[in-house]
């Protein structure tokens, strides 16, 4: 009798111990003030695509109602038989994503080398510097098809082919954030660890790259939308069969008879880099202090 008493008593303290809490509701409070701008940016867009399509009179052809290019995600393809549209654009989604991951890391890690590299060598800098900036002045639209081209012509992989082009993009605002975050160190800062005999990779990795870092994840923002962006146009002439890119083209091949679908590709485009963007501010949660963040 008493063991059955002793056990009940274990399962009660168990049960209290795993007991799901009750909502923290100045916590939801505080997430659903911080939904109300985002909600009222959304009903503000929403307003003003249906009232410019009342007022001013504007075909569906032209511009397909919310309702409509929401409804097309449900439209099977293939003629009926195939997956849902959406499954198939997530599909796609995800070719575009590993792609522009793989340009985003090859192009951050020349980035991070270039910074380093010019921090370090003047010299360098001044001789290299005007050709990192001028290659951000050719349009990305002639730069694909010579790099897709040529490197599936020298035997490498297409994905990594794509990749590279993505990486172009993304390389530029590494190495200018991660060297203006490097060069804003305090020279007295430097001198103090300096004093306590602090070698050059101590000063690099105690000072340095700590007070670099909010500059390097302010870069990488910029850099994880501008792969998704490479990456969807280094797509086209790659003869690709997957990817959001090969979605908007196929989508624009039949525009006059599913407009909705155009749209409905465009809006997929832009929720990978939306994503691709969240996961950069998740790292940067996980990597920095929160008093040390360069909050936009």
């Amino acid at each position: 009798m008493r063991e059955e008493v002793a056990i009940s008593a274990e399962r009660r303290s168990i049960r209290r111990r795993v007991r799901v809490p009750f909502p923290n509701w100045a916590t939801l409070i505080n997430y659903a003030r911080r939904a109300i701008p985002l909600l009222t940016v959304i009903a503000v867009l929403f307003t003003l695509w249906e009232g410019s399509k009342r007022l001013f009179d504007i075909s569906d052809q032209k511009l397909p109602h919310v309702g409509d290019i929401i409804a097309v995600f449900a439209v099977r393809t293939q003629g009926g038989a195939g997956p849902l549209l959406i499954v198939q654009m997530l599909n796609n989604a995800w070719a575009t994503f590993g792609v522009a991951f793989g340009g985003f890391v090859f192009g951050g890690l020349l980035g991070f080398a270039l910074a380093l590299l010019f921090a370090n060598v003047r010299l360098l800098e001044r001789g290299l510097m005007p050709y990192v900036i001028g290659s951000q002045t050719v349009p990305i639209l002639a730069i694909a098809p010579m790099v897709v081209v040529g490197l599936s012509s020298m035997g490498a992989p297409v994905w990594i082919a794509k990749a590279v082009v993505a990486a172009y993009l993304t390389f530029f605002p590494v190495t200018i954030g991660m060297l203006r975050g490097l060069r804003a160190t305090a020279p007295t800062e430097v001198d103090l660890l300096r004093s306590y005999a602090a070698n050059t990779r101590q000063v690099f990795f105690k000072l340095r790259l700590p007070a670099a870092l909010p500059y390097l994840f302010a870069s990488l923002k910029i850099a994880a939308t501008a792969s998704v962006i490479g990456a969807i146009v280094a797509e086209l002439p790659a003869g690709s069969t997957h990817g959001i890119g090969v979605v908007i083209i196929n989508a624009a091949q039949y525009y006059n008879s599913r407009p909705p679908a155009l749209f409905a590709a465009v809006l997929v485009a832009g929720l990978v880099g939306l994503c691709f963007y969240g996961l950069v501010i998740l790292a940067e949660r996980l990597i920095i202090p929160a008093g040390l963040r360069r909050e936009e």
